[in-house]
This record gives C-alpha cells, sequence and structure tokens, in this order.
C-alpha cells in the first residue's frame, strides 16, 4: 500500500513540539506497518525533513503565532477574511491550488491520501476530496476556539475565536463525512467530532524507541512542569494552579520552564518562572514531582506521556489524562485546588522519606504502541485496495 500524508508541517529530524512529536510518530508508525509514505507540507524553519527523499515540500513556513510579528498576523487575518478561512486555515495559503496538485501528482501511483490535522486540508479540500482519504483530526479544533470565545479577554477576541469556531466546525464536519475512517487522539474526540461509527483513536508515544532515562538522585526542584505557555488551553491550567494550588504549598520550590508572557505579578514567591530550557528531559528529570495540570481542550497532551514514559510520579487532572489507556501506579487524579494540593504534598512527603516513586515507563510506551498500530492498521484498510496483510516490520 502506497499513501500520501498530507501535513501542514512535514515530520523533522528533531521534533520539539506536540504537534511534530505526533507527526513522526504516525508517520513511523504507517511505515513500520509496511506501508509506503510520500509526505507533502510545509517545512518550519531551520529544520531537517525526517525523510527527505520521500518529502515535497511546499515552501518554509512559521506558523506559531508567538513567534511572528504583528505585520505577519494582520495579513493572516486579512487572507481569512478575504478567503473566508479560518485564520488557522489561511496560513497554509502561502502556496497555490495548481502547486498542491503538482505535488499529489508527483507521488502517482498512490492509493489513498492520509489527511493530517484540519488546516492544510481544510485550505486544499477539493483537490483532496477527488481522492479516497483518511483523517486525523488532532483536536476537536472548533471545540478549543469555542471555548477561547468564551474566556476571550475582549469583545474583539472574542469575535474572531467566534469566528474561527464555526469555519472549523464545517470543515471538521465534511472532512469527517467524506473520509473513509476517521482517527482522534483522545477516546472522547470521536464523540466530539460525532464519528464513532468510522472512527478509531491512536494512543501515542513520544518516539519509536524508547531511550533509557537516567534516574537524577538529586532532584532540584520538588515540582516542575515545562509547556507552551502561549496556548490558550496550556495557560488556562497554568492560570489555575498559580491560583489555586500554589498558595496552598508554600514550602515546595516550583519551577515552571517554557517560555511565557505577561507573568502574574502575584505569583507565589516559590515559583520560579525559567523560560525556555535547553533540554526539556533534563528538567523534567530535575523535578520530584510533575503536576500535570491541564483543565480544558481536546486531543492529547504528550507531555503526559512523555511523563509516563520516564516514569516520573504526578498529580493529574482528568483532562490532562485525555488519549491515556492505563494509568501508571504512582499517578494520583486530583480535579480540584485543594484535593491537588493535598496529593502533592503526600507525594513530596513520601519522596522526602526515601520511598521509591519513580517507575520503569517502558510498559507503558509499549502499551501504548502496540495499540497505535492496531488502531492505524484498522483505519488504513478502509482503502479499496487489494487487501494483503499488513505485517508490522
Amino acid at each position: 500500500m502506497k499513501l500520501v500524508f498530507l501535513t501542514s508541517l512535514v515530520p523533522v529530524k528533531n521534533p520539539k513540539s506536540g504537534y511534530d512529536i505526533a507527526n513522526r510518530v504516525v508517520v513511523d508508525g504507517l511505515l513500520s506497518l509496511g506501508i509506503k509514505v510520500k509526505i507533502i507540507g510545509y517545512l518550519t524553519p531551520g529544520e531537517t525533513p525526517a525523510y527527505p527523499e520521500d518529502t515535497i515540500i511546499l515552501d518554509d513556513l512559521e506558523v506559531t503565532n508567538s513567534k511572528v510579528g504583528k505585520s505577519q498576523k494582520i495579513k493572516w487575518l486579512m487572507k481569512a477574511f478575504t478567503t473566508q478561512t479560518p485564520v488557522s486555515v489561511a496560513k497554509m495559503l502561502q502556496t497555490s491550488p495548481q502547486d498542491i496538485q503538482s505535488a499529489l501528482n508527483a507521488c502517482r501511483p498512490y492509493d489513498g491520501l492520509f489527511l493530517n490535522s484540519v488546516q492544510l486540508p481544510g485550505a486544499f479540500i477539493e483537490q483532496f476530496g477527488k481522492d479516497e482519504f483518511v483523517f486525523l483530526a488532532h483536536n476537536v479544533e472548533s471545540a478549543s476556539a469555542y471555548k477561547n470565545a468564551l474566556n476571550a479577554s475582549n469583545p474583539l477576541s472574542s469575535f474572531l475565536f467566534k469566528r474561527e469556531a464555526k469555519l472549523l466546525e464545517k470543515l471538521e464536519a465534511r472532512l469527517c463525512q467524506e473520509a473513509k475512517h476517521v482517527f482522534t487522539l483522545a477516546d472522547a474526540d470521536r464523540a466530539g467530532l460525532k464519528v464513532e461509527d468510522k472512527s478509531s483513536y491512536l494512543p501515542l508515544v513520544t518516539k519509536f524507541d524508547l531511550p533509557n532515562v537516567v534516574t537524577n538522585t538529586n532532584p532540584k526542584y520538588d515540582l516542575g512542569m515545562i509547556g507552551s505557555w502561549s496556548w490558550a488551553a496550556n495557560r488556562s491550567g497554568l492560570d489555575w494552579f498559580l491560583e489555586e494550588v500554589a498558595p496552598q504549598i508554600p514550602e515546595l520550590k516550583i519551577a515552571i520552564a517554557g517560555n511565557i508572557s505577561n507573568i502574574p505579578a502575584d505569583a507565589p514567591d516559590n515559583v520560579e518562572f525559567l523560560g525556555r530550557v535547553d533540554d526539556a528531559t533534563e528538567f523534567v528529570n530535575s523535578c520530584k514531582i510533575i503536576p500535570l495540570i491541564s483543565r480544558e481542550g481536546t486531543g492529547v497532551q504528550l507531555k503526559t506521556i512523555e511523563t509516563f514514559e520516564m516514569g516520573l510520579p504526578t498529580v493529574a487532572t482528568t483532562s490532562s489524562l485525555r488519549g491515556i489507556n492505563q494509568l501508571p501506579q504512582n499517578c494520583i487524579i486530583a480535579d480540584d485546588g485543594e484535593a491537588f494540593a493535598a496529593a502533592l504534598i503526600e507525594m513530596i512527603d513520601k519522596a522526602r522519606s526515601g520511598e521509591q516513586l519513580k517507575l520503569d515507563g517502558k510498559d507503558f510506551h509499549r502499551a501504548q504502541l502496540s495499540q497505535l498500530l492496531k488502531s492505524l492498521e484498522l483505519g488504513v484498510k478502509h482503502f479499496d485496495v487489494s487487501q494483503k496483510e499488513l505485517q508490522p516490520s
């Protein structure tokens, strides 16, 4: 079987963001099933494609809002209004339908398309809709946009998020309706997209081969969190933690890694903001406990999966556990500030008394990877090709 993987950003050699990690793992999964894959999409500036010989790069493109200037954001907004598309989709219109068609023609013959997330497929749905395709929804994008509209700080932002949500909802509905099969990264998103009868969810891993992680015997911080805090859903969780949890545990040393704007002036004194760190794995391994603090959103939390793969002890909200089949024994669930703080104190007391809280994360990784491959195999068998058993390599 030969598929074309259509994606806003192509898989890269050294993935860093959650989106890049998911892209790389899904393509690696397809390849391990013996499927030939060609890739079409944009390349993040400064990155190297993971599979250069099988990748057609449309152009270099920076899509992260926090990494572009005001003028670029205005251009995206103007493009969105003139083309009647969501802003996230308008970013993809840096190339033309003719270039998309030429790229597809260069990949022929193929058995079908694998449409990865809504952005690039939404921008060129007329071109991609001519072929059979499966669709991977990383999130229920429209639901996230509606939530952002409710939490917006001013009427203009609320209006723009509502516009984004309505347009994304139409695109998601069309892609799900026309797809041979729909994949999601969290089981609950199947209901959110109304595709329970033609879908499966993909439990993710951060990489196919899990490296050995050396345990830090002298962690610097009691608690540590790292994330993309410019994303509204992540920031909502962080603000909740700083307001509802951190003031209850003043004796604990807390570190927040990752770029963050508008650091709260009243943040507790025991919280240290580190900004971007050179090595995320080294950072989380320098913390005794990892609070997983998501309060909203769809899709999966890659930081949760990475934490479980490392075997680190956690206290987690229910929302942080989206897309997880089986919880490690060193994870406590708590959803209100008082219970969350109490669970953290309980774990820290155990750690300080010498109790071994870290686990071997390989069992978790193995279970997630096995189900990922089974779900991928189930979905791609919906293409109308001669049915040959896919054999994992």
